[in-house]
């Protein structure tokens, strides 16, 4: 029968738990949804504890239909969205809810902090600037808002670290999620004590750092006796989503570059040396001795979801993209600004609006639902053109997430950047990359490059249509412009 792993995703949204083979076949699968709050403008917060609840019931159910039993699954590994700020005490006790990757609470203490120490002094260290997503901010704004929370807290864990401490009770602070902390050194991976008390934190509200393939612990007897996963089952440390996205859709090697279509959008350049630029985000890759030049957008899967619930809840996403399909390139002059909750990069501008432009009687919902599908496309390439300025090439974009599943987006994507696109198993490549991980920490694979081969195939290839391009550049133009035209204007209302 041959080993199984156990792959966690701990998304905005939901959480997909899935069992593979060695050859990277699913087994057995499940998704479990959860809330996401907006308690005040600019906050968006989750509750950990409702991602341990609906993880359990998850693993439960890919138990539930029998093809694979707890004796089978070797190892496991758990990824999930960036930028937690989970407060928790010595018993591991979740003291507030997070704040997510969304959240901009934290805004003033950036410019305080930015004013304060430079930005060069956090970006020298970080490789990131000093902004109200990440989770620094966060840990501030308990200490300065919330300090009776911050006095009890123990350490502040990422969404993964929490679940994996919820499985083996040991806290850990795997490398990739990592550049979250502005105090954690990108180049060198270690964390600066001297910058973290110079932020008014310590190193030690922190957990310790993990490779993201290490073997953090067990599956603990009371986990065990929860979820129905055998007692004494190794668990990895695991790593930042985007990363293991990157690894489950093939992309491990010097160049490589991942295109990201979940809720949230973006792409990942791999590299081997850390390459930081103002505008981007830096992290190190889940594979040791890589690192990752991101951009990571809002206005992702998650954009065409807001727009089908609210113009057309009737009607499938197929059936959405099917009316798209027969509009022309330009969406007949209609462009969106997919900025649905400020936007993070290359702009960083949590005041950003989500725009229509264009809008007459003669224009139909399905030009709409085009404009949507080319403004995130837009974002992409925004992102791409950005990176450009590091030096990094990229040609080929590896797509995943569910929005790789649509061949029109896909497509456009294409189109608007003008990069070949190969689509792995979308829909599985998150989880698939944390069991990567899970099975080169048990010793089940030798090397990525062996996992990557025998777990991972290309199903769809996109060529860029050349007359398509040219067609976008026009429009990208217009983007950028109509963002450039309103961006005070963002600022004002």
């Amino acid at each position: 029968m041959g080993a199984k792993l156990l792959g966690i995703d701990i998304g905005t949204s939901a959480c997909k738990i899935a069992v593979f083979d060695e050859d990277g076949t699913v087994i057995s699968q499940a998704n479990e949804s959860y809330g996401v709050y907006y308690p005040h403008p600019g906050y968006v917060e989750q509750d950990p504890n409702e991602w341990w609840k609906a993880i359990v019931k998850g693993i439960k159910g890919v138990f539930a239909d029998k093809k694979v039993s707890p004796e089978d699954i070797k190892g496991i590994g758990v990824d999930g969205q960036s930028w937690s700020a989970i407060p928790v005490d010595r018993a591991g006790n979740v003291l507030y809810n997070t704040p997510i990757w969304m959240d901009t609470r934290a805004r003033d203490i950036c410019e305080k902090v930015t004013e304060k120490l430079g930005e060069d002094r956090i970006f020298n260290v970080a490789g990131n600037k000093f902004l109200p997503s990440y989770t620094t901010p966060k840990m501030l704004w308990f200490k300065e808002n919330k300090p009776e929370i911050f006095e009890k807290t123990f350490k502040f864990l990422q969404s993964n670290s929490f679940i994996v401490y919820k499985l083996t009770g040991k806290m850990s602070q795997d490398l990739s999620q990592g550049y979250g902390l502005h105090f954690f050194d990108s180049k060198e991976l270690f964390y600066d004590s001297d910058l973290a008390e110079e932020l008014g934190l310590s190193v030690d509200l922190v957990p310790h750092l993990y490779e993201c393939d290490e073997v953090v612990g067990q599956v603990t007897n009371e986990a065990a006796e929860l979820t129905g996963l055998k007692a004494g089952t190794p668990v990895v440390a695991g790593g930042l989503d985007a990363a293991c996205g990157a690894l489950g859709a093939g992309v491990y090697k010097t160049g490589q570059t991942q295109e990201q279509g979940g809720q949230a959008g973006g792409m990942s350049i791999c590299l081997n040396k850390a390459m930081a630029h103002k505008d981007l985000i830096l992290s190190p890759h889940v594979v040791p001795g890589m690192w990752l030049l991101q951009g990571g957008t809002v206005g992702g899967g998650g954009a065409l979801r807001w727009f089908r619930q609210e113009f057309g809840k009737d009607e499938s996403f197929d059936q959405l993209t099917k009316e798209a399909e027969l509009v022309p390139v330009g969406s007949d002059g209609v462009t969106f600004l997919p900025y649905m909750s400020g936007e993070r990069s290359p702009i960083w501008n949590p005041d950003a609006k989500g725009v229509f432009y264009g809008l007459s009687f003669d224009k139909t919902r399905a030009d709409m639902t085009r404009a949507v599908l080319e403004g995130v496309a837009f974002s992409l390439e925004h992102n791409l053109r950005v990176a450009k300025e590091t030096g990094a090439k990229v040609e080929v974009l590896n797509s995943m997430g569910g929005s790789a599943n649509s061949k029109l987006w896909t497509q456009i994507k294409a189109d608007v950047t003008g990069c070949r696109i190969v689509v792995p198993a979308s829909d599985t490549a998150t989880t698939l990359g944390a069991v990567i991980l899970a099975g080169i920490g048990t010793g089940i694979y030798s090397s990525y490059e062996q996992a990557v081969k025998k777990t991972i195939n290309i199903t769809r290839v996109h060529e860029p249509n050349p007359e398509n391009h040219k067609a976008y550049e026009k429009s990208m133009e217009l983007y950028l412009e109509l963002y450039g035209d309103l961006r005070e204007t963002f600022s004002r209302y």
